[in-house]
């Protein structure tokens, strides 16, 4: 397989999920801004949407979206528990959680990232920091979003909370999610994913 990523980019959370599945990839690095790979290959023939990730499988399928890149992995190493079992009413749950984090969060940070005008971005942390109250409340007495077990929506959330405080969120207060992210960071296959996403 190979993953298409940038680094500090929401790439990370399937990096995080190879690297928690103890799964072999490789790791193409895209240049956002020219859109291109180290050799010069313009990325848009790959993608044409210019962005990642992008898991390219070794048959040449490619896959494009984090809710289903990550459960993709997770269901090639189903003995890591990364995600509930198919069908199961807690593997509805964890789609509803990487939709959540997708389509409510990270969306969020666009306005941030992207330069918008002064009040869109205020609107933004505003809204950015009522999620993340919610998502602190959701971690009460438990480790994970999912209680004991670390899932790929962990991850997920994990690389998201990461961006705040580049763009001024103000997490103060919300202890749980600051330790759930402190734990996070300190699991070995986490370290090593955000080393290699920097290397």
């Amino acid at each position: 397989m190979k993953l298409y990523y940038a680094p500090g980019a929401c790439s990370l959370a399937p990096r995080i999920a190879l690297q928690e599945a103890g799964l072999p990839y490789e790791a193409a690095q895209v240049d956002l801004r020219a859109l291109t790979l180290a050799d010069g290959t313009d990325f848009k023939t790959i993608n044409p949407l210019g962005y990642v990730p992008l898991l390219e499988l070794d048959d040449g399928r490619c896959l494009l979206e984090n809710a289903a890149i990550l459960q993709y992995i997770a269901d090639l190493a189903p003995d890591k528990q990364l995600a509930p079992a198919n069908g199961s009413f807690a593997r509805y749950k964890l789609q509803e959680r990487l939709n959540f984090i997708a389509t409510e969060v990270h969306k969020r940070f666009g306005a941030l990232f992207h330069g918008a005008s002064e009040d869109l971005q205020t609107e933004a942390r505003t809204q950015l920091r009522a999620l993340f109250a919610w998502l602190d409340g959701e971690l009460k007495n438990q480790d994970y979003q999912f209680g004991a077990t670390f899932t790929v929506a962990d991850g997920y959330l994990f690389t998201v909370l990461r961006w705040a405080s580049l763009v001024k969120v103000d997490l103060g207060g919300l202890d749980r999610l600051m330790a759930f992210k402190s734990r996070v960071a300190a699991r070995p296959a986490v370290r090593q994913a955000v080393a290699d996403d920097h290397s």
